[in-house]
């Protein structure tokens, strides 16, 4: 196996339906969070921690993601044509990001089955894999904080964000052990998929970043359908039990844009940090919290 972890699967073959009626003709995946869509966010962060190919699990409904990545020489001559010289720099970025590769889920047979779909495209390496309601703002990027960790163990590496008590039957939750002296440092023993809070063995949730070592796909293989999908967190508590997985505490603010509550969080988060619109945003909240607006 080699030791690199240099691609990372993306899979965006879910309806979005918590976000209907905006999600019928739209991706979720492609709903902005200021002026670029929550997608983006993801594949930015993978290639700043060091991913050379993305690999997007899609349904034939999901052509705006595959439209986004590609290039539109027509659409940057308009651009060129009217002088509009700094959008057609941030549009022709996008393209260049990644090597962009795509495989079709057609049915939703769950996260697991569409992990699976891309295989034959990562082979016998380690890969990142992202969930795409998840944002998570940080100076280290969040895949990064889990390739490092995997360098250390050389094992699956699950992302964790410590949630409040009364939250943890949203979430995957870890129960885990410390390992010697850095806190951050933890072995899952076992994923249990949204417990009741007096059932949770910690409030350690899994969010959507992982490092999967190739072990995981025999896991998946063996996996029974739960309403009939294959869930990842199945596949990954199976190896858990027999010690092959890591958990690390990330760095920063998660952000679940899969609930609108989180989405709402994530744009006015973001907007308080963007240079042309930081100080209307500051504004804006400040009347809301004096009952103006």
């Amino acid at each position: 196996m080699q030791n690199k972890v240099k691609k990372a699967i993306i899979p965006v073959a879910g309806l979005g339906t918590r976000f209907l009626p905006a999600t019928k003709a739209i991706p979720k995946e492609m709903l902005p969070v200021v002026d670029k869509p929550v997608v983006q966010y993801l594949v930015e962060e993978a290639v700043a921690s060091g991913i050379e190919t993305i690999i997007f699990v899609i349904n034939q409904k999901k052509h705006p993601i595959q439209d986004h990545f590609s290039r539109d020489r027509d659409f940057e001559a308009s651009l060129r044509r009217n002088k509009k010289h700094a959008l057609l720099g941030k549009i022709q970025k996008i393209h260049k990001l990644a090597e962009f590769i795509y495989v079709c889920q057609d049915e939703p047979l769950g996260s697991g089955d569409a992990i699976m779909r891309a295989r034959g495209l990562v082979g016998n390496e380690p890969f990142g894999v992202f969930y795409a309601d998840d944002i998570v703002h940080s100076k280290k990027p969040a895949l990064g904080q889990l390739i490092k960790e995997y360098e250390r163990c050389r094992g699956s590496v699950l992302g964790l964000f410590n949630v409040p008590k009364s939250e943890v039957n949203k979430y995957g939750i870890a129960k885990c052990n410390r390992e010697g002296s850095d806190p951050a440092r933890l072995q899952v023993e076992k994923l249990v998929e949204k417990p009741e809070p007096k059932n949770a063995p910690s409030q350690l949730a899994s969010v959507g970043r992982f490092v999967l070592t190739p072990e995981i796909f025999p896991k998946i293989a063996k996996t029974k359908k739960t309403k009939g999908e294959v869930y990842l967190a199945d596949a990954i508590d199976a190896l858990a039990r027999e010690g092959r997985v890591y958990g690390h505490e990330l760095e920063g603010t998660w952000y679940d844009c899969g609930s609108k509550a989180g989405f709402l969080r994530a744009n006015l988060a973001f907007a308080l940090e963007h240079p042309e619109l930081k100080e209307e945003a500051r504004r804006i909240l400040k009347e809301m919290q004096n009952g103006k607006a």
